[in-house]
């Protein structure tokens, strides 16, 4: 481990000395790659620093102790050596964290899909109560929103939603949110005060560039239609949304929110390579058997994830076997305690896997 630090350390160096050359930021593109790797290097290179002081603090406390008399400072000095000795176990356990393998995504926007499930109804207005949730969870990020189709119910709940959150790190964060969330409440049109139980399935996609994933446009079949719901004038009196149907796969994408056809039909593509992407990795995860075992949400839509209940006011994430009784802040944007913790649950699967393989 310390022989990599040591290079990511060396590495770290180079880039620093680069980036203060003069004339390296007429290259763009070389700038932009050098100020990301600082940027992804700069919290092990931190942390390893902090290492080597404590362990310099050590060695110095034990050469010290060996010359001095005094008893005073003698007890200093082993104080100091004690805090020390704790920051090492510390900082030793951070790094290990910090040196697992990266998920190649997390930086990236995301898009993600809601569609009520089971419950009629009840479910559509989940599925809103969500959107909600999740607009408020990336305006508290400063991420942006952006949606991208919609099929609303006259009361206000969503049959499906498909919307895009633009932000670094929106993938990290959200990739535990996939799978199916189920809600235990009496509706508002249930007069018998009986609770019901709803599903909605939520499906996280990473954003991915026209390079990583190429469409054979002759495999496409676009449709054009006039956009319903709610819009302005000239999203309602033109033909501006595109239905796209993807033959080989028989995936079908909508997209009616903006008011320009080329923009919609740009807009079916992004989603289109980000359900292709998507098809491939869990393609790949399948024949990873023991990998899936070892990742909490495996992105697996038929998994139950998580459970709402109103009248207990309590969220349960089945993953992890978490409770939390505050379901009125997670449904107002608050999903932060939740994904901590499934973070930290991955980490450490992650690093008990490590330590079995090594």
């Amino acid at each position: 481990m310390f022989d990599k630090l040591e290079d990511l350390l060396r590495r770290y160096e180079d880039i620093t000395r680069e980036l203060n050359e003069p004339g390296v930021a007429s290259d763009q593109n070389r700038f932009r790659a050098l100020m990301k790797e600082q940027s992804d290097l700069t919290p092990i290179v931190e942390c390893y620093l902090k290492y080597k002081k404590n362990k310099e603090t050590v060695d110095d406390s034990l050469m010290m102790l060996d010359e001095e008399n005094d008893e005073d400072m003698r007890q200093m000095l082993k104080e100091e050596l004690n805090e020390a000795k704790k920051q090492i176990e510390a900082l030793e356990e951070e790094l290990k964290i910090l040196l697992l393998p990266k998920d190649p995504n997390d930086d990236r926007n995301v898009i993600v899909e809601i569609r009520a499930g089971v419950g009629g109804d009840e479910a559509a207005l989940f599925a809103a109560d969500m959107f909600r949730a999740y607009s408020k969870y990336a305006e508290a990020h400063n991420w942006r929103v952006e949606v991208m189709d919609s099929e609303e119910i006259g009361i206000g709940g969503i049959k499906s939603i498909s919307f895009m959150v633009n932000g670094n790190g929106a993938y990290s964060r959200l990739k535990f949110e996939s799978g199916v969330h189920r809600v235990q409440r009496v509706p508002a049109t249930e007069s018998g005060g009986r609770i019901h139980t709803s599903t909605i399935t939520v499906a996280i996609m990473p954003e991915v560039d026209d390079v990583e994933v190429e469409i054979d446009m002759n495999d496409c079949k676009f449709d054009v239609f006039r956009a319903s719901g709610n819009g302005g004038q000239c999203v309602n009196t033109t033909d501006s949304a595109v239905r796209l149907t993807h033959i080989p796969t028989g995936i079908v994408i909508s997209c009616q929110d903006e008011k320009s056809q080329i923009k919609n039909k740009a807009k079916a593509l992004k989603v289109l390579r980000a359900k292709l992407y998507d098809l491939e990795r869990e393609k790949q995860h399948s024949s990873e058997a023991a990998l899936r075992k070892s990742q909490v949400g495996t992105g697996d839509r038929s998994e139950k994830i998580r459970t709402y209940n109103y009248h207990q006011g309590r969220v349960t994430d089945h993953r992890i076997n978490l409770t939390l009784y505050k379901i009125d802040q997670i449904l107002d944007g608050d999903f932060d305690e939740v994904i901590d913790a499934l973070a930290a649950a991955s980490q450490a699967e992650m690093l008990a896997q490590q330590n079995m393989n090594e």
